[in-house]
């Protein structure tokens, strides 16, 4: 069980994941993380152990200032406990960065395909895995390389994904791990649970099976598995 957590608004992304993460530690404190947009690259900063680490990590960061963002808490599953295996994990060219809740069981197979495309690895996570696997079947559509990915996945998750190339959303997925939406004042949000987005919103979209989300700061758009649209709201 591991609680994650995205915004995208007009907002400081950071303090809003910070909070967020420590509504949700209960699900998981082995170590936290965050991803912020800055323009068009990602910055990621993660820690071993309990979110105050982190938290005093980021006092002195520079690069961590942005609208859109995403965080994780973690109770590790695939891959121990450390800096490297903590979330965020972001594909080798930096331009995928996931937050995952959930089991990969198939990221083995998977992780072998990517291999012998020339992917490198640096973490012992399911995680790292489906960053790299969006990543491989981006061709210039977002949405259309994490449907895709995903349509490989076996198992359980519950995504919120950025990309450096269209930094104007989150794409959050769902299957077997809970993940809700959060309808704000032209600022959107995406988590594990109601608890850390109450004091925000009380505007909220359960994710059923297989949903697909593309959240913007002003709009939220929900496909269903078969491509149908389920909820567009401005």
């Amino acid at each position: 069980m591991c609680g994650i957590i995205g915004y995208i608004g007009n907002n400081d992304a950071k303090a809003f994941l910070l909070d967020g993460l420590e509504k949700m530690e209960y699900r998981g404190y082995d170590s936290s993380g965050i991803s912020v947009m800055s323009g068009n690259k990602i910055h990621t900063f993660k820690k071993r152990g309990r979110l105050q680490i982190l938290r005093e990590s980021l006092k002195n960061q520079q690069d961590v200032s942005g609208f859109v963002g995403i965080g994780h808490t973690r109770w590790a599953t695939h891959g121990g406990a450390s800096d490297i295996n903590a979330h965020p994990q972001n594909s080798q060219s930096g331009r995928i960065s996931v937050v995952h809740n959930g089991i990969i069981e198939n990221y083995i197979s998977l992780k072998n395909f990517l291999l012998e495309k020339g992917f490198k690895f640096i973490s012992d996570t399911d995680t790292e895995v489906v960053a790299q696997l969006i990543d491989f079947y981006y061709k210039d559509n977002f949405f259309e390389a994490v449907k895709t990915a995903v349509s490989k996945l076996e198992g359980s998750y519950a995504l919120g994904i950025l990309c450096s190339n269209e930094p104007d959303k989150i794409i959050a997925a769902k299957k077997d791990s809970p993940l809700i939406v959060g309808i704000g004042e032209d600022e959107n949000y995406i988590a594990s649970d109601v608890t850390a987005l109450i004091s925000k919103t009380r505007k909220i979209y359960r994710l059923e099976e297989n949903d697909i989300a593309v959240v913007k700061k002003d709009k939220v758009t929900i496909y269903s598995n078969a491509g149908k649209k389920v909820l567009d709201r401005d």
